[in-house]
């Protein structure tokens, strides 16, 4: 399925952010910050990662819902899709 792009604006905006902080991360890595520093920053990256992806997974549901229910859904399919963000 392919959302349209108002509705992918915030996801994409969420991981742009992410993509920033994780050269941060990187960027501290390679400047020799304390560890501890730099894993406060990495779990950051990560909590925004999930959270775009599961963003995107409410947005679809949502699209779904909004045009004509799940009929002819994959709901395995989804499912994997889904716990692969776990």
């Amino acid at each position: 399925m392919q959302l349209p792009a108002e509705d992918m604006k915030a996801v994409i905006t969420r991981m742009k952010r992410a993509h920033g902080h994780l050269a941060t991360v990187i960027r501290m890595m390679e400047e020799g910050a304390e560890c501890e520093d730099v894993l406060t920053q990495l779990a950051a990256v990560n909590k925004a990662l999930s959270r775009g992806g599961y963003t995107l997974v409410a947005t679809g549901l949502q699209h779904c819902l909004a045009n004509g229910g799940l009929d002819g859904v994959d709901a395995k399919r989804m499912e994997k899709l889904f716990l692969a963000l776990a």
